[in-house]
């Protein structure tokens, strides 16, 4: 018996990273899967975004737990393609019951350096985003009467400030009062709304050179190792950086019957970093 049997999940970016760890967590536990990610090139992420090999990888992966899983190409800047891919889904399942909101990007530039093309994208993706991502899927929630929840994916970066992430920064912590407004609108149709608050993760939109040359400007070609060594001084609990399944423990948590009265919360999860 899983804690989630019989119940449907929504998981952006669910191609890699923290979205394939969450949609194969909730799978673990009985849920069945609407997934998306987008193989949509975005000039301004300084890395190469999912393939349509990973998506169809996170297919296999959560098929092989016994459960079942319906997966799109979907940007979550298309209203369209979410609500056709969210429709999907739920003619075949008939129903809806979570949604984790997880698909972002990071592209680090000094604020007042940045091209107009970067700020736009950022907020475009992480924050208009996520609203787009909510606005196709939690209607089938409340049609269903059933009760939810829905989780945010925000950012340590929502709440402790560093260089190079204003336009990163600005939508995480956005995405703070867009969760608490719709906790309050969702609470009387028993949905709970939560953010969580990683610190650094182990995914793709960590571990590039981009990110390695930000972290050790002082290095001409730096390394994954190089990037811990330094990245060491963001956490006080001596760890660089979490595994997604760190993130996905999180969201088991605020999904199923043990987080059944959190609701309009930031969980942050980030090694003492806010400290």
């Amino acid at each position: 018996m899983g804690k989630l049997d019989g119940k449907v999940a929504f998981v952006t970016g669910a191609a890699r990273g923290q979205g394939r760890s969450h949609a194969l967590g909730l799978a673990r536990e009985g849920a069945d899967i609407i997934a998306i990610d987008t193989t949509a090139k975005v000039d301004t992420v300084p890395y190469p975004l999912a393939s349509a090999g990973e998506l169809s990888e996170t297919v296999r992966l959560v098929e092989a737990t016994g459960r079942s899983i319906v997966a799109r190409d979907a940007d979550v800047r298309d209203s369209a393609a979410l609500a056709k891919a969210v429709a999907a889904g739920v003619e075949r399942f008939g129903r809806l019951d979570i949604v984790l909101a997880n698909a972002g990007i990071s592209s680090p530039a000094p604020t007042l350096e940045m091209s107009d093309e970067t700020w736009q994208d950022m907020i475009d993706i992480n924050l208009t985003g996520v609203w787009k991502s909510l606005k196709a899927s939690v209607p089938h929630i409340i049609e269903g009467g059933r009760g939810g929840s829905v989780v945010i994916t925000s950012s340590l970066a929502a709440i402790h400030a560093n260089e190079n992430t204003a336009h990163y920064s600005a939508a995480k912590a956005g995405l703070v009062m867009l969760m608490k407004v719709m906790a309050k609108e969702l609470a009387p149709h028993s949905i709970r709304v939560n953010t969580i608050h990683p610190t650094t993760v182990a995914t793709d939109m960590i571990l590039n050179d981009a990110t390695y040359r930000l972290f050790r400007p002082d290095i001409n070609n730096p390394t994954r190792a190089d990037f811990e060594q330094a990245a060491l001084g963001l956490n006080r609990l001596p760890v660089a950086a979490l595994e997604p399944e760190d993130i996905t423990n999180t969201v088991l948590h605020l999904v199923t019957d043990t987080g059944k009265y959190i609701t309009g919360t930031t969980q942050v999860i980030d090694a003492g970093g806010a400290l």
